[in-house]
């Protein structure tokens, strides 16, 4: 299997679902925990049969699911089958799929030498870093509970932006956040990036960048 670009999951056409870092995902509308068992009951059973496993947040009155090829750092054919099989749990069930609230965060950190650094923060945030992945510039949650921090190059110049967020949503998600974060008393301080981000920021000047999938290697 090998990893899908953004442009051939959308190609898909899977509906409820959303490509956020490197993974598939969809919230359930369950409406209660009994419901919302069964469903995880039913995607556990079809997710043995097919030999692909998903991430699954049961809460009260929702699910959660997270795709992803592990082996691969994104998603695959066997996300997209998976998917597809959810979908039709869902709807067998009468309950819904949706992609407009569902968002990841990552923290990202700016510094002119990030090697200097990231032991420190891989070791008092109990994170691995990824340098065996290829990736030198980023350490995770082994038990992904946390969100991940990324460490982006910067000049040395002082003052300087130290940490910001990134949201990454659905793309169609993201005017309504500006709107809302325009409203808010923010200010877009930067669309260049559009429409893979665009740079936001607070009355008081912290930054805040809206991601999504599009656009990206």
């Amino acid at each position: 299997m090998t990893k899908l670009t953004g442009q051939q999951i959308a190609g898909e056409a899977l509906d409820g679902w959303v490509l956020l870092l490197g993974g598939l995902h969809t919230r359930i509308r369950t409406g209660n925990f009994a419901t919302g068992l069964s469903v995880v009951d039913a995607i556990g059973a079809a997710a043995e049969e097919m030999d692909h496993h998903p991430d699954l947040d049961l809460r009260y009155t929702h699910v959660d699911v997270r795709l992803t090829s592990h082996d691969e750092r994104g998603v695959t054919e066997r996300d997209v089958r998976l998917a597809r099989t959810i979908s039709r749990i869902a709807a067998d069930t009468g309950v819904e799929l949706e992609s407009g609230s569902v968002s990841r965060m990552e923290l990202a950190l700016d510094t002119p030498s990030h090697g200097r650094i990231l032991p420190f923060w891989a070791a008092v945030l109990a994170m691995k870093d990824q340098a065996e992945a290829g990736v030198d510039d980023e350490v995770r949650d082994p038990y992904d509970a946390l969100p991940a921090v990324w460490f982006q190059k910067s000049g040395s110049e002082e003052p300087r932006q130290r940490w910001h967020l990134d949201v990454w949503v659905d793309p169609e998600q993201v005017q309504p956040r500006i709107d809302a974060a325009l409203a808010a008393g923010g200010t877009l301080v930067d669309d260049e990036g559009a429409p893979s981000f665009w740079v936001l920021a607070d009355p008081e000047g912290n930054r805040v960048c809206l991601c999504t999938w599009q656009e990206r290697g």
